[in-house]
């Protein structure tokens, strides 16, 4: 094995005990502070995987971002961190039983492509333009615009929702009442 390769394995084993951990995390802050780790060892791989734009805008926007947006909200709420009850409800069998069948279909369908196992051919596109077309086409009203300004929709309102959410509630009084 090549020193690559046993950072991939420790980076990605990482990153699946720290998505684990996400979900199964009994404090809000925790499971915030698991979903950083586990975006960072994302970022990681795309280094290894020589993509380091797409690093970039993993740490840029994902954990400078998102997860500190939550962060952020889980503290401006001011609420107890952690839920009292049981996380385990009678029905856990059919979740468990979902993800088992999931899992299972997804191998099936990944071992049916053919690509799998071969070795993927060099892009034809020079390594400087690369770049600039991914710019065009993030840009474009065609590409992916229209997602960018979806997610850019979708981070106003948990925005919003989150000062909403940490705001006191007011008191209704009488005209006479003062507080």
């Amino acid at each position: 094995m090549t020193i690559a390769q046993i950072v991939f394995l420790v980076i990605s084993a990482t990153t699946l005990v720290a998505s684990i951990l996400v979900v199964t995390s009994r404090k809000m802050v925790h499971a915030a502070l698991w979903l950083v780790l586990s975006l960072g060892g994302v970022a990681v791989l795309f280094v290894l995987l020589q993509a380091s734009f797409l690093a970039v805008v993993q740490v840029v926007i994902y954990i400078g971002a998102i997860a500190i947006l939550i962060i952020f909200a889980v503290m401006l709420t001011r609420r107890m961190m952690y839920d009292t009850g049981s996380p385990i409800n009678r029905y856990w069998w059919a979740g468990a039983l979902a993800a088992v069948l999931l899992f299972a279909g997804l191998v099936v369908m990944l071992g049916q492509i053919p690509s799998i196992t071969t070795q993927a051919s060099a892009l034809p596109i020079p390594e400087g333009e690369l770049l600039s077309l991914l710019g065009t086409a993030l840009v474009d009203v065609n590409g992916y615009m229209l997602p960018f300004e979806v997610a850019s929709v979708l981070l106003l309102a948990a925005l919003i929702g989150s000062l909403v959410v940490a705001r006191p509630m007011e008191r209704k009084t009488e005209e006479g009442d003062k507080r």
